[in-house]
């Protein structure tokens, strides 16, 4: 029997640090204000395009996995923060990483899409499809936030990460997966004037119909019960018990809905990876970065067993139960970088400031 194994992984994280102490000088709120409500410190502002971002996670996950990028069947990019409409940004890291053997497509299920994502290529692989996947999740959501709102202004960050899934005869793999959505509740998290329904004119005249808008008491609520039941579902479904799970990976979007969802798998934080003090909210790639820096940190071991859950925009929710491989070292790494620039964090949020309004305080 064909499995999926994941043997490569990267992330990429632009250099540029907001601060909650910066924030302070953005909108009302403090240091602690933020990190008990969130548990976030600090979050990344990227300076270039979601395909410059997914290309470099992209290139760092070939590498660990030894692969060429000749190699890959299918490239397929989770974000909802994409480049451009057309083409999608799948095809622009495809090109970018010489990966001329690949089919392209996007994935759009918000927080949730790198787990749609790595869901459907593990399909793929075990029917036989394709061989190799690139799997990346990557955002540039700092781009759509207003920086005068405090419900989303302290969330949300920059970043991306990639995985490689390859056929193996091993034992493991994905061995349970959940996806779900309510569109019914769609207007709860979303950027309302982001897309075809959106009258032009009235835009023009009132940009924050760009911006992210969120419900976080209703989000909150929703999100604690679909990570939870979702979780739930795909360790009965991989036959485990609560016992045999060793990691729970969660999407990082605050660290009370990661308690609460740790609870449900009656899980001690021991058993738990968070790193959203360091990277706030980055959607799609939340999971993949977490991932590679738990694989970095030593927490996953040889066949260790994982859950991933998440939720998202939609609203939107998954999970997977998945049994890691053999080998839990990258075969290479890479030296490649992002450009530098030469803004510092408030020259970076400066375009946010003109449209959206709001800026330091004088």
């Amino acid at each position: 029997m064909t499995n999926s194994s994941i043997t490569g992984w990267g992330k990429c994280l632009p250099q540029t640090v907001l601060t909650n102490h910066d924030l302070e000088g953005l909108v009302d709120t403090n240091d602690d204000w933020i990190t008990s409500r969130t548990g976030i410190k600090e979050r990344r502002i990227s300076h270039v395009g979601t395909s410059e971002l997914a290309t470099l996670a992209g290139k760092r996950a070939l590498a660990a996995a030894g692969v060429a990028a000749t190699d890959v069947d299918l490239v397929n990019v989770a974000t909802c923060t994409p480049d451009t409409l057309i083409p999608s940004t799948a095809s622009l890291v495809q090109n970018n990483l010489g990966a001329t053997n690949a089919g392209a497509a996007d994935q759009n299920a918000a927080c949730s899409g790198f787990l749609y994502s790595l869901i459907m290529t593990c399909g793929l692989v075990e029917a036989g499809v394709i061989e190799t996947g690139l799997v990346i999740g990557a955002e540039r959501l700092t781009y759509f936030i207003d920086f005068t709102d405090r419900g989303t202004a302290v969330l949300f960050g920059d970043g991306a990460g990639a995985v490689v899934g390859q056929a193996t005869d091993e034992p493991g793999g994905l061995k349970g997966s959940e996806m779900g959505s309510d569109g019914s509740v769609a207007d709860i998290l979303w950027s309302p004037g982001s897309g075809t329904a959106t009258n032009r004119v009235e835009l023009e005249s009132n940009h924050k119909h760009m911006a992210v808008s969120m419900n976080g008491p209703e989000v909150f609520k929703r999100a604690v019960t679909a990570m939870g039941d979702a979780s739930i579902k795909v360790v009965d479904q991989a036959g485990w018990a609560f016992d045999d799970v060793d990691i729970l990976i969660p999407h990082q979007a605050n660290t009370r809905i990661i308690d609460a969802t740790a609870r449900r798998l009656q899980l001690d934080s021991s058993r738990v990876f968070v790193n959203i003090a360091s990277y706030g909210n980055t959607s799609a790639a939340t999971i993949p970065i977490a991932l590679t820096e738990a694989l970095e940190m030593g927490r996953i071991d040889p066949g260790a067993k994982i859950v991933f859950a998440a939720f998202g925009g939609g609203l939107s929710w998954a999970a997977a139960a998945f049994e890691f491989g053999s080998r839990v070292t990258p075969l290479a790494e890479i030296d490649d970088e992002l450009p530098p620039t030469d803004g510092d964090v408030m020259a970076l949020l400066a375009e946010n400031f003109a449209y959206f309004g709001g800026g330091p305080a004088q």
